[in-house]
């Protein structure tokens, strides 16, 4: 079971990793134009370009964090170090989960291309994530 949940999370994680590093490198894929793309993913008010450094950050940790996935299915593997990093990472991906839900979180980015997916697509796929991240601790000890 731990194998499984952690292949969704590693390819979902894989998938978000590449499309930061795209637009990292100044793509805009899978969007039209830059100012719209910006719009969808970024979503603070006026942004005309997706940040190419941050996306470059968030691309990397997204691939370190898919590969922690896959890591964090063995049970032999990192000890007690591992499952603090996992429950962190749980936690981590559920607070973003649930703040996109919040009006504070609607306040600080109200582009509405952002708003419809980070209800639609973002917060849900963020409390997945976390929530596999606590699967796959609590798997590590069953």
């Amino acid at each position: 079971m731990n194998m499984v949940l952690s292949s969704f999370m590693f390819i979902a994680l894989f998938a978000v990793s590449i499309a930061h590093l795209l637009w990292s490198a100044g793509r805009t894929w899978p969007i039209r134009n830059q100012k719209l793309l910006a719009q969808t993913v970024v979503g603070t008010p006026g942004v005309e370009r997706v940040p190419r450094l941050p996306s470059l950050v968030v691309g990397i940790l997204a691939f370190a964090a898919a590969v922690f996935a896959l890591a964090l299915a063995d049970h032999d593997s990192g000890g007690p170090l591992m499952d603090i990093a996992g429950l962190g990472l749980a936690l981590l991906f559920l607070a973003r989960g649930f703040a996109g839900y919040t009006a504070w979180w609607a306040a600080q980015f109200p582009e509405p291309n952002f708003r419809l997916n980070d209800r639609k697509v973002y917060s849900p796929l963020c409390i997945f994530l976390g929530l596999g991240f606590l699967g796959l601790v609590v798997l590590r000890h069953l």
